[in-house]
């Protein structure tokens, strides 16, 4: 099984994973200590909450500052358009900021903030047929 394990830098761990936890995410204590949090989004997704000191430790250079310039965008899925909007509302309950507005093509919708520490988030829902198919062709007879 193929895992994916998120690094994010965070100012405030404690206030970071408060924010998980309101998503509705939970916290792996057994590989949490005061340097680091596992968030457990899924049994095969992890986003690790780290603190400035501990990120610096895995990587060369400056850490980036998410607030001034974006440098990635995490994106979940979920399985409805109603799913995404209870997600967004979560989040910014929850301090999250508004990023761009809403996206709506119809076989597909999405919404996006960005966390506490600016890292943006996005949540989207597809129809099945769409994911399956690809997305809708235009009519080539209205071309």
């Amino acid at each position: 099984m193929r895992m994916i394990f998120v690094n994010l830098p965070v100012s405030d761990l404690d206030r970071a994973k408060r924010f998980y936890e309101a998503l509705g995410f939970s916290i792996n204590p057994r590989f949490t200590d005061d340097t680091a949090a596992c968030v457990v989004v899924s049994e095969t997704i992890y986003v690790m909450l780290l603190t400035h000191a501990k990120f610096a430790d895995f990587v060369t250079g400056e850490i980036a500052d998410a607030k001034a310039a974006a440098g990635a965008i995490y994106c979940l899925s979920e399985e409805s358009r109603e799913a995404v909007s209870a997600f967004k509302a979560r989040a910014l309950a929850a301090g999250a900021r508004p990023w761009k507005p809403d996206l709506d093509y119809g076989f597909m919708f999405g919404a996006s903030f960005q966390d506490l520490d600016g890292h943006v988030w996005e949540v989207m829902w597809m129809d099945a047929k769409a994911a399956a198919e690809g997305p809708p062709q235009p009519d080539a007879a209205a071309a």
